[in-house]
């Protein structure tokens, strides 16, 4: 079995050194190869992402452009294309901002980022009888060390309870607290007080909250639980129970309970927040990737109103922190969503997204369940052998030459993403690549077991 497919299964995302990336690579036309070498050369190597896959030239709505001319539907988009990409009402904010207030020094403060915090502030579903109070970020990792911070200030306590294989970032801090290897491996020692548990997958629920109240039982250092109210990586959401009863014990200890809703937020799952699923309010909220419309990166840390801190503490500080145009394009995003009920539109195209990959579960036998919430959907493949070279990875390049773009989580889960405009014959073509896909994949990986049989 590839070393380096190995190591893909433990990550949160597809491996990028595979044999079978450069065979792909190897069939780009001679400009896209070109930059592509100078990309690997100009920027430090890191999995997931350098070197790249391809180079793309635009992009608009669910669809992606290679330099090539190749049109991909982008069912992965990273999370931030609720809107679709080049929606020409954010664009349009963001110009006319631009002509305005590009930038806000920190001292000063501006109106699109004081209406972006008030909006976040009443339609977040946060502990308290008041709206919740906010602190913007230019990047959802920044949003998550802010609501760390803050959890340390105003209980006094530094450890935090988190769910082992989740993520909630690629700096040190959200490392820590994150549980996914291939961003954890030769990085330590790592934050101290970083206790993990049991994810809430469906073998291991009970285990888990059994353990949490142990460990807020015992330790009276644990200052907050932080967790994803689905996970992402998987698609697995705990029963509502579990949230229930996890929000009784960060009450009955002190604790603050964090919801992670960066690539959550905003309607992905037929919800404003995904953890209006579950029935409970999180005393802090994080959200991101969606929040910036698909454009500027932007996240909000929003928490509940009597949480307020020190005024002589500094939590985020950052220079673009109420940046006006990443605000424009917020408010932009979050006026399209509710005009045109994108969040009802979730829930119902994802309930047509879900009866397609059912029949893919019934047609192939190498896909074994279709899981999700509204239009963050994947199929689950069955698992592999011991010397299996990676259905998962044969899948997605079958997929990427066809045109479509997915995401591979956790070595066989198929996740898909669309954005929340999707259309349905846009779905139905992405679910006619998908079962053409896996057909060549699965039959691809047959003939490689007999060939090392023989």
């Amino acid at each position: 079995m590839d070393l380096l497919q190995t190591k893909a299964d433990l990550s949160e995302g597809d491996c990028n050194l595979t044999h079978l990336r450069q065979a792909f690579v190897e069939q780009h036309d001679r400009v896209t190869k070109e930059l592509l070498k100078r990309d690997a050369a100009s920027f430090i190597r890191q999995a997931l992402s350098t070197p790249c896959l391809n180079a793309l030239s635009h992009a608009s709505g669910a669809t992606l452009t290679d330099m090539g001319g190749r049109e991909i539907l982008d069912f992965h988009g990273n999370a931030v294309h609720q809107l679709g990409f080049s929606h020409p009402e954010v664009l349009a904010a963001i110009k006319d901002q631009l002509d305005k207030l590009s930038f806000c020094p920190r001292r000063y403060t501006n109106r699109p980022a004081v209406e972006l915090a008030e909006q976040l502030g009443q339609i977040a579903p946060v502990t308290g009888d008041r709206p919740g109070k906010v602190l913007l970020a230019p990047s959802g990792a920044l949003g998550i060390s802010t609501a760390l911070k803050l959890a340390r200030l105003v209980t006094g306590r530094y450890k935090t309870i988190s769910m082992a294989g989740s993520f909630h970032g690629a700096s040190m801090d959200t490392i820590s607290i994150g549980g996914d290897a291939i961003f954890r491996e030769g990085l330590g020692p790592l934050l101290p007080g970083s206790i993990h548990v049991p994810a809430f997958d469906p073998d291991d629920v009970n285990r888990s909250i059994n353990l949490i109240e142990f460990i807020l039982k015992k330790d009276r250092l644990v200052g907050a639980v932080i967790a994803e109210p689905m996970r992402w990586t998987t698609l697995v959401a705990p029963p509502p129970w579990y949230w229930q009863r996890l929000r009784e014990l960060c009450d009955h200890y002190g604790a603050l309970l964090i919801v992670d809703e960066v690539p959550s937020c905003l309607g992905r799952t037929g919800r404003l927040f995904c953890i209006e699923h579950m029935g409970v309010r999180p005393d802090i909220i994080v959200i991101g990737k969606g929040l910036g419309g698909g454009v500027f990166p932007m996240s909000a840390m929003i928490a509940d109103a009597s949480l307020d801190a020190d005024p002589h503490s500094a939590l985020g500080h950052y220079t673009h922190e109420k940046s006006p145009v990443g605000a424009a394009a917020s408010l932009a995003t979050i006026k399209i969503i509710d005009r045109e009920s994108l969040v009802e539109r979730a829930e119902s195209m994802g309930q047509y997204l879900r009866v397609g990959l059912d029949q893919l579960v019934e047609k192939h036998e190498c896909v074994t369940e279709a899981r999700g919430l509204g239009l963050h959907r994947a199929v689950v493949l069955e698992a592999g052998q011991p010397d299996d070279s990676g259905l998962s990875d044969r899948l997605l390049y079958a997929c990427l030459r066809r045109g479509l773009s997915l995401k591979i989580s956790a070595g066989r889960i198929v996740a898909l993403s669309p954005p929340l405009t999707i259309s349905q014959e846009e779905i139905d073509r992405a679910l006619s690549i998908l079962d053409d896909a896996i057909a060549e994949a699965a039959s691809e990986s047959v003939l490689d077991g007999r060939d090392r049989s023989n």
